[in-house]
């Protein structure tokens, strides 16, 4: 595919340049019902997840329009600017963002979305504060190939750049329900899903239960862990055995080592 410029931005004061800085902030990106986007791998992995991308920031200095339209194989941007380098260093959230950021629509993280397959295997995040844990979560998601990952009771924004980049773009490709602990439970237990609440107390070591049926892992926060209402209403609590003085792990390590067992006991497949 092969873009054309609309034109060529060279002033901070620009409308649409002084917008792209407001929508780092979280509340910008809800009322506008966009996302901002840096990065290349993350910028395909949204394009080939279906996200519709609005519209495309990049900056010749760094990189061509050859390689840019090269990022879109699924469907082609609304508009596309070329940025002054002076511009896009304003608009850039992070370092190394390969010259480009687009402005995309997030999608509606909903139960009715949902595909799965005969004996799907779940992630449920209740609480998770820290969008580096998110993305990282999601890296791990995406690499083991979950099925879902149901974030119950959100603290932090999905598609807060930091999430993005920690992700790798992988928040783009693992399909995502955001919804209520009820709403989750309830849901689970509809579907016959077998629910494992990792938890520190009363519970089993990971390592000795069967992950090779229809099953949801469920965690929750460093500080708090998970809530009453998972603790009671799991059919089996799990914990990772651990030989040191620390009680618990990263929330976002401990979803690599229980999420990998889980693989393991299902051959990888």
């Amino acid at each position: 595919m092969s873009l054309t410029v609309t034109t060529h931005i060279s002033s901070k004061q620009n409308p649409g340049i002084k917008n792209l800085v407001l929508l780092q902030k979280q509340k910008e990106r809800a009322e506008q019902n966009l996302i901002l986007i840096e990065g290349l791998k993350e910028i395909e992995k949204a394009d080939l997840s279906g996200y519709v991308i609005e519209q495309v920031y990049f900056c010749p200095e760094i990189i061509g329009l050859q390689q840019v339209s090269e990022l879109f194989s699924k469907s082609k941007p609304g508009k596309v600017f070329s940025v002054s380098a002076d511009v896009f260093e304003k608009i850039a959230y992070r370092e190394s963002t390969g010259g480009v950021i687009v402005l995309a629509k997030p999608k509606l993280h909903t139960f009715s979305g949902l595909n799965l397959p005969k004996n799907p295997l779940l992630l449920v995040l209740e609480g998770v504060e820290k969008p580096g844990n998110m993305g990282a979560i999601y890296r791990t998601a995406d690499a083991a190939g979950i099925d879902a990952v149901l974030i119950a009771e959100p603290r932090t924004d999905l598609y807060n750049p930091n999430a993005i980049r920690a992700s790798l773009g992988c928040v783009f490709s693992v399909p995502t329900v955001i919804c209520s602990g009820a709403e989750a439970l309830n849901w689970l237990k509809t579907n016959q899903i077998h629910i494992f609440s990792t938890y520190l107390q009363a519970a089993v070591p990971y390592h000795t239960v069967n992950f090779a049926q229809p099953c949801a892992i469920v965690l929750g926060t460093e500080a708090d862990g998970i809530s009453d209402q998972w603790v009671k209403n799991s059919n089996t609590n799990i914990i990772i055995p651990m030989r040191g003085q620390a009680d618990s792990m990263n929330v976002s390590t401990a979803a690599a080592v229980v999420v990998f067992e889980a693989c393991r006991q299902r051959g990888f497949k």
